[in-house]
């Protein structure tokens, strides 16, 4: 057997694959010999089936199956051997392959297309620079948030009147503007939420009771086509009867111990100064989230953008293509095929940091990052920590377990990729920039 590799370009080439008869015959004997031995074929006595016999019914089967096995095989082992950084698998030469001739031929050539990046240099080091936003929690985040909390943890009521941004529930009496419901039919009902109406329409919906009726167009009244459905439960409902049965309307929560405890759990914060403490440290977290999040992005965005790697652009779209068939079209994989290359080039140059700088995973980093996750998962949960402690282990081992082993590989990925991250953090300057909620969304 011969084994070549034919350069195309720095990232495409071909494997070339000629096999003699030698090559494969031994193999091809072997399992024909276990095939007379296995057989059950009427006429003949169980393992006395005639090699020759087997040969004519089974040959050629054995053959196509023995060659492709050793195909397959060498065609890795080749690859690892002369240590080739493939992207993608190796493509075979369908044409190639379709035109041989198995009842004549003793001789085979065969040829795998493959794809590989070329070399390239990651630049890490202090002179690289990208910006940090820190954002501020100021006393106006603050003060969003309770008076969220307050919404959230209001009461309902139900006064006498209505105003603007309270909800009128009640009934569609009719569904054109001259006929009435017919008779048995039963009434729709349905919510109008008055801060989802148009501002110039408030007007016409304040100063409603129970029984009041009212009378409008739908889609005058109301801003999006998804309101308008979910009203009247349909898109083609114009003019309608609307028949009020209540005025339903939120009260903010008192500042207090009930909305402390609803918030933070019974008794965790006592006075409103501690309120607004806990507060400013728990936004300040998911702002710190935010923050990070954003941080990797723009990493990966810059070492993405910065470093010159040539990937086998058509090599790719066909592999993509091979390995969807039916599922996805040319066209897809053209109009996709940037955030594809994107994604390959920041593995890859994880990948040549992680070699470079001897970066690592160990099991026992896999089962921390596991210990972690549930933790934060249980404790949100309100879970006892004790309780949680106790079956700590139990829980890890069950999780990495689950979905076949899923679950392990991608927390395997999870841990690596944030030590990588860490790693180019630490190698380069990151400059911190304070900013509001509102810059940072605006620059996010």
């Amino acid at each position: 057997m011969e084994i070549v590799l034919d350069k195309i370009t720095n990232t495409e080439a071909l494997i070339k694959i000629s096999l003699k008869q030698d090559d494969y015959q031994p193999k091809v004997e072997e399992k024909i010999k276990e095939y007379s031995k296995k057989a059950n074929i009427k006429g003949f006595r169980p393992g006395k089936v005639p090699k020759t016999l087997i040969t004519k019914m089974y040959g050629k089967s054995i053959l196509v199956d023995e060659v492709n096995h050793m195909l397959s095989h060498n065609v890795m082992d080749y690859i690892k051997e002369n240590d080739i950084q493939i992207l993608g698998e190796p493509l075979p030469n369908m044409e190639k392959a379709a035109a041989v001739d198995w009842d004549t031929q003793s001789e085979f050539d065969f040829e795998y297309s493959i794809g590989m990046a070329d070399d390239f240099e990651v630049k890490l080091d202090k002179k690289v620079k990208i910006e940090n936003f820190s954002i501020k929690v100021d006393d106006k985040v603050i003060k969003e948030t309770i008076d969220n909390l307050k919404k959230q943890f209001g009461t309902m009521t139900n006064p006498e009147t209505s105003e603007a941004g309270d909800v009128l529930y009640g009934e569609i009496v009719a569904e054109d503007e001259e006929a009435d419901l017919l008779e048995g039919q039963e009434n729709k009902k349905g919510e109008l939420d008055l801060t989802k109406v148009e501002k110039k329409q408030v007007k016409n919906f304040v100063g409603k009771k129970s029984e009041d009726e009212i009378e409008f167009d739908v889609s005058k009244v109301l801003k999006e086509e998804s309101d308008i459905e979910g009203f009247t439960g349909s898109k083609e409902t114009t003019k309608i009867k609307f028949l009020v049965k209540n005025v339903n309307r939120m009260v903010d929560a008192e500042m207090g111990q009930d909305l402390f405890d609803k918030t933070f759990g019974k008794d965790a914060v006592k006075t409103e100064e501690e309120f607004r403490t806990k507060i400013s440290e728990v936004v300040g977290k998911n702002y710190d989230q935010e923050s990070e999040n954003f941080l990797n992005y723009k990493i990966q965005d810059e070492f993405v953008e910065k470093t010159k790697i040539d990937l086998p652009n058509d090599f790719l779209k066909r592999f993509i293509e091979s390995s969807n068939k039916e599922k996805i079209s040319r066209e897809d994989i053209d109009r996709d095929y940037e955030h594809y290359a994107k994604d390959l080039k920041w593995s890859l140059i994880k990948n040549k940091i992680s070699k470079d700088n001897e970066i690592k995973i160990e099991h026992a980093d896999v089962i921390e990052e596991a210990k972690t996750m549930i933790r934060q998962q249980f404790t949100a949960s309100g879970f006892p920590a004790d309780q949680m402690e106790s079956s700590l282990d139990s829980f890890v081992d069950n999780y990495l377990k689950g979905e076949d082993g899923n679950n392990y590989v991608k927390l395997h990925e999870k841990v690596y990729n944030d030590q990588v991250v860490k790693f180019i953090k630490e190698s380069i300057t990151i400059k911190n920039k304070e900013v509001s909620p509102e810059e940072f969304n605006k620059k996010a």
